[in-house]
């Protein structure tokens, strides 16, 4: 039978309390506690547990792998409060940590609710949530974290000058040595758009971009997806354009490579007219 929320086993030798009872002479185990769930879907009522916030914001640089969080609560009721599972979090990118489950808190007692966020691949402003729930009640706890633009350093026009006659005689420095501060850092985890403009932006779409560097939104010739495929995992031998895929000593996989040519081909239409078959005589 269950008495509150503490299971109590019954035998002929009576109640089992701490020290295990035996029956004919076979030791039982002792009273096992069994959460009560009955108003752990209902809101959670005011006057039960205090919290140091239930909505926290952070700001996260763009190369920011995590952002981590502590709710703080105590217990400003006048019975024990039981948090009955495991925090439920929004979604997959965002992990807990708390005390082992089922964690009481007794009245004026007091702890912390942890909680991790993966901002790989993230950009702009994202709400997650966690939700606590307790044998009073249910209580949700947001975050709200902006990952910040990349922050490009101007170069000066002797740092641009010096790193063009490096790449002359390697266009793959771009992926080395401080170098790869701009150049490939900044696209781990990414796809796509986000990825084009950390990586390829920086030299296609730039104010001060390099006369020698082409105007993709320009290109007088035909291009479709294998066109765009090609240029970004092996370049052009004898430029400064490198080659970004990772078997040529890149920093981008297949997919990544294969996320920026959908984006470009989708983005940049061709420039060069269709050619028309069958077209009708004058």
């Amino acid at each position: 039978m269950l008495c509150g929320v503490v299971a109590l086993i019954f035998s002929p030798a009576g109640l089992l309390g701490d020290d295990a009872a035996s029956t004919n002479g076979v030791a039982t185990s002792p009273p096992v506690y069994v959460p009560d769930m009955t108003h752990s879907g209902d809101p959670l009522p005011d006057g039960v547990l205090a919290w140091n916030s239930l909505m926290q914001t952070t700001n996260a640089a763009a190369d920011q792998e995590q952002a981590h969080f502590v709710f703080c609560l105590t217990n400003i009721s006048s019975g024990n409060v039981t948090i009955v599972t495991a925090p439920r979090p929004s979604c997959g990118c965002t992990t807990t940590e708390v005390p082992p489950i089922p964690w009481t808190i007794p009245p004026g007692g007091n702890g912390e609710i942890g909680a991790t966020v993966n901002l790989q691949g993230r950009t702009g402003t994202m709400v997650k949530s966690v939700t606590v729930s307790t044998d009073k009640g249910s209580k949700d706890l947001y975050m709200q974290i902006t990952v910040l633009p990349p922050v490009i350093r101007v170069l000066t026009d002797a740092e641009r000058a010096h790193g063009v006659e490096i790449a002359k005689s390697d266009r793959q420095a771009v992926f080395k040595d401080d170098c790869a501060t701009c150049h490939a850092k900044p696209g781990t985890g990414k796809y796509g758009k986000v990825l084009y403009d950390a990586v390829c932006g920086i030299c296609h779409e730039g104010e001060q971009r390099a006369t020698m560097v082409p105007d993709l939104h320009n290109l007088k010739t035909t291009t479709n997806d294998e066109f765009w495929r090609t240029w970004i995992a092996h370049g052009k031998p004898g430029s400064l354009m490198p080659a970004f895929a990772i078997a040529e000593g890149g920093p981008l996989n297949d997919m990544q490579i294969a996320t920026i040519a959908a984006y470009l081909n989708m983005t940049i239409p061709s420039q060069s007219a269709p050619v028309l078959t069958n077209a009708p005589a004058n």
